[in-house]
Order: structure tokens, then sequence, then C-alpha cells
């Protein structure tokens, strides 16, 4: 099946609060597909990305429902469907591909499984004829081993790979529509390339019309042929990513554009003076039960060596895999090195948090990607944020409530917040939840781990912002790991590039990242989308592929 043109109008969508008054959360949208066109819908967290793409499937999420307006498929009206014929509809003639692969796949079940299912239960084509279709998908999605990844389960491929399996799930059934969700957010710079351009390839070659869910513009700009930019459920613009990217009309759509290019932040801090805080020296680390030696049978990390100083932030950037996280958790203590020193204030570090004294334990903070994770969905903002000072500081009710009130200020949070479960918060907000959780301890060095990556662009340029006041205020160091270059370039003094588990470049960030020595570092900076529409087809990838995405 060939894409089928989509035409929406006057879509209207309410928010639905139990023993609330109904509120509108996307307000008369419209747009026109042609098949085969792509259509990006751009905009912050709460903007109404998702809710409006799931629309498409004739879905509203819980607590809300679909008020108004009109979805029409080719000379199908999915609003007007019933039930029956609603189920029929999804995961046959419109597919979902949602952003985190890993969630959505079942661990106990083969990929081949899963990836067939709906072709078996729309009764759409046989077991067999489906898997000989599934191969052929997973070679053209450009999967290792396509005859046999399928026999493999979620947790045995890597992240880039489980979404193109995602892909291949979602296209197996020749769908005339295709939503995809922030399929790549997750992923590092050199994987999202690979991952983009199956996506393309295989959309273009088959003709599917798609709606394309994003924050990221660069990423946009390759995948789309239209851009609608909504703010609050309402439509700011819409035209030809051309006219959006070169000329954009309404103030909002410039908002994020220039977010796209966080601005340098580090040239301001003050040069670090004295004694380095934290001093590593040939660093090994494993996982894995121990050989005859005493080494681990998957050694992560091997050979790091690192100084960093009071009120100074390094970054690390590498792909998944390179041991970003884990030389995170050495430092934590979450993970015992099996050789090599760390230092901290110019004492020997305890391997691990059993050996280690209080005061180690608050001087070093970890603040976590994902802050749904970090923090506990039973308490409230002024409980998760009471419980450190209690740890370390045996504050009384009234001290710790001025505290409280003092890191609400610092992250620029409102104490009306603090009654609220992190459930009842923005992303942006439970972020800032998490690193005043972190500085509630008074901390001198603070492991960063991907804490931007599932922010939109705006909220995650403020964040950036916060960290970089939070550190000329309280001279705070920064161990910052992540996968987005610009990130790093906008707030680290330095920067340490890590492949297969070794630095391989390290030095300035104006120096790394403008002039970089290694094949590796240009490789990771060469992967970086740019704001431009047809990057992608001039990729190196692209380019050695010989075949046009």
């Amino acid at each position: 099946m060939q894409g089928e043109s989509l035409i929406v109008r006057d879509l209207e969508i309410v928010a639905t609060p139990e023993g609330g008054e109904e509120r509108s959360i996307v307000s008369r949208i419209g747009f026109s597909l042609a098949p085969g066109e792509v259509l990006a819908l751009i905009g912050e967290s709460g903007s109404g990305k998702t809710t409006i793409a799931l629309a498409m499937l004739g879905y509203a999420r819980r607590g809300c429902r679909i008020a108004g307006g009109s979805v029409r498929l080719g000379e199908t009206e999915v609003l007007s469907l019933s039930p029956v014929a609603t189920r029929a509809l999804r995961g046959h003639r419109v597919a979902y591909i949602a952003q985190s692969a890993a969630a959505a796949f079942n661990p106990s079940r083969s990929l081949m499984d899963q990836v067939i299912e709906a072709a078996l239960l729309h009764q759409v084509m046989d077991r067999r004829s489906a898997r000989d279709k599934a191969i052929g998908l997973f070679r053209d999605l450009a999967l290792p081993d396509p005859e046999h990844i399928g026999e493999r389960y979620p947790h045995q491929v890597s992240g880039g790979q489980l979404q193109r399996v995602m892909a291949a799930m979602a296209l197996l059934t020749d769908p005339a529509l295709v939503i995809l969700d922030e399929p790549t957010t997750a992923l590092d710079v050199t994987t999202q390339v690979e991952v983009l351009l199956a996506f393309k390839r295989v959309m273009r070659g088959r003709g599917t019309t798609a709606i394309y869910v994003s924050h990221d513009l660069a990423v946009v700009a390759q995948m789309a042929d239209q851009v609608l930019v909504l703010n609050g459920g309402c439509e700011q613009e819409q035209g030809r990513i051309e006219e959006i990217l070169e000329r954009p009309r309404h103030a909002y759509t410039r908002s994020l554009l220039a977010a796209t290019r966080p601005v340098r932040l580090a040239d301001s801090m003050p040069v670090a003076t004295g004694q380095p805080l934290l001093e590593i020296a040939q660093l090994d680390v494993g996982y894995g039960k121990l050989n005859r030696d005493g080494e681990p049978s998957d050694k992560v990390l091997r050979g790091i060596d690192l100084t960093l100083s009071a009120g100074r932030s390094i970054g690390v950037i590498g792909e998944s895999g390179s041991g970003k996280s884990t030389l995170a958790r050495a430092i934590a203590g979450l993970i015992a090195p099996c050789h090599g020193s760390v230092q901290f204030d110019g004492t020997p570090l305890p391997p691990t948090l059993r050996g280690r004294t209080p005061d180690q334990f608050r001087r070093i903070q970890m603040a976590f990607q994902s802050a749904d994770n970090a923090l506990n969905p039973a308490h409230s903002v002024r409980r998760l944020l009471g419980r450190p000072l209690e740890t370390y500081f045996h504050l009384d009710r009234a001290e710790r409530r001025r505290r409280i009130d003092e890191l609400m200020a610092l992250v620029k949070l409102p104490t009306s917040l603090l009654e609220r479960k992190p459930g009842e918060l923005s992303g942006g907000q439970k972020q800032r939840v998490n690193l005043a959780r972190c500085l509630a301890a008074k901390p001198d060095l603070i492991l960063c781990d991907e804490v931007t990556s599932a922010l939109d662009t705006v909220v995650g340029a403020a964040i950036l912002e916060l960290l970089a006041e939070l550190r000329q205020e309280l001279g705070v160091a920064y161990l910052f790991i992540s996968h987005d270059i610009s990130t790093v370039r906008a707030l680290c003094d330095d920067v340490m590039v890590l492949y297969h588990g070794e630095c391989v470049e390290f030095g300035p960030c104006e120096t790394v990242l403008e002039a970089p020595r290694h094949d590796y570092t240009r490789k990771l900076i060469g992967s970086v989308p740019e704001l431009r529409p047809g990057w992608l087809e001039h990729h190196p990838l692209a380019m050695a592929e010989g075949t046009p995405a």
C-alpha cells in the first residue's frame, strides 16, 4: 500500500480531569499532506505534538477527548469510525513508531514474534510470508544479520538496532500513514544518522505518508517536506521546510531556531586555581565474572586519566557503549574499578560507597538522565528536597523550610510547586528538582549524566544556562556526560572523547571540537545534523552506501 493523502481540519482536543472543568489542549489545528509527504510537528514539551499525532489513530490519551474536527486519510474519516473499524485501522493502515523502543517491546518475546504480530492479527498475510517480508525490511533498514536478528530478544540488540526493528514492525503491513514520535531522541549522533538514513530510504522507497514529531529542528530539516510549529496546542505557523528555516515569520519559531544553537557559556567562568578536586589515574573498569588474573570478563574503560579542578567543567562524549556513564558510576562509587586510582580533594576515594565517609558521599552528587526514574513518584517536591537536608545536615523543621525555599530559588522554580508530586510537573521542572536535590547536599562535584537529552531544545537550553549560573554562584564542578556535542561546547571548558572505553582525544573544547585530531572525533562532529535540508543525503555514510536517502 502506497501513502495516501491526509487532510486534517479544525482538530479540537480537550483535557477532561476528574471532577474538574474541561480545558482545550489542542485548538483548531489543520493541515494537508499529499501521498508520500512528511509533515513535522515541532514545539516545546506540552505543545500538543504527540497529542495531535495520536489523533491520526483516532486515539486520545487517558484524561483527554477528541472534541471536534476531521481527520481524513484517503477516503476514510478516521474520527467517525466505530471502535471495531478503528482497531482495524491501527497497526495496519496507520502505524506508530514510539520514542523509546526499549519500553515498547516485550522483553520476554523474540523480536520476530513482535514484528509480525500486527500482520497476523489483521490477517494481511500468513506467518511465513510475514517472516519473509520482515527479513526483507531488516535488510532494507541495514540491520546486521537480517536472516537471524529476529531470533534475538530486545535486550540482545543495541538501542539503534531496536529502533530500526520497531520501524520494521510499523512498516510490515505497508501502512498508508506512519507516525514517528521522537524516534531518535535517545540515540547518540552516529547511531542517529544511521537510523535516519534507514528510515528515510525505506519510507521514500515505499512512498509512505508520515508525521514526524520532534523538538530537534536539525533532524526535522532532513526528514520533513512541511513543518507545523506548535505552542500551547495552537498553530504558530506552517509551511514548507525551507521557508520555516530561512524565513520564519513567528517570534516563537525564531526562538526555537535560536535554541538549536546554544551560546557558549563557559567563557565567562572564572579560571580555577589551587589543588585539583578530582584526579583519576590509569582507571580500568569492567563488568562480569573475574578471570584467573582477577580481570572482569567485560572491560568497559581502559587507562583513563583525568584531572578536574574546583569550579571547572569537563565534557565526556562518545557513542553509546563507549564507557561515559561507567566513568561517572566509578567516580560515584556505584561500581568498583579493577585498576587505577581516584583521588578527591587530595584523598584517595574508596572504590565503593560502602567504604566512603558521609562527607565524601555528600560532596559528590549525581544528576541522572531521567528525572522520572530518579525522583520517587510518591513523594512531594518538599519531601524530595528535605530528605538530603535531614541526612547530611540534621536541620530542624524551620531551617529545612528556609533551605528548601532557597533551593527552589536557586533552580528558578516557584515554591507553589513544593506540594506537587513529580507526575504533576513538566519535564523541565522535574529536571530542575533533580538538580535542586543534588544542590541540597552542597556538593563540590556534580556528575551530570545526559541531563538534557530527554528535554526539548528550549527547556534544554534553559537547563544549560542554569548549570552555568550555579557554577558561577556556587563554584561547583561538573563532569558533564552527553551525546549532544552542542551542549558540551556551550557548558564545558575541556572535553574528553571516549571510544570503546579509551580516551582518544582530550583538551580545551574550542581546540578539540573546532580542530579535532582523531578520526573518531571528526566522525562524531560530522554526525551532528546541520540545520539545512539535504545534509543527510550528503553525509559520508549515505555516500558510502551509494543509495540516496
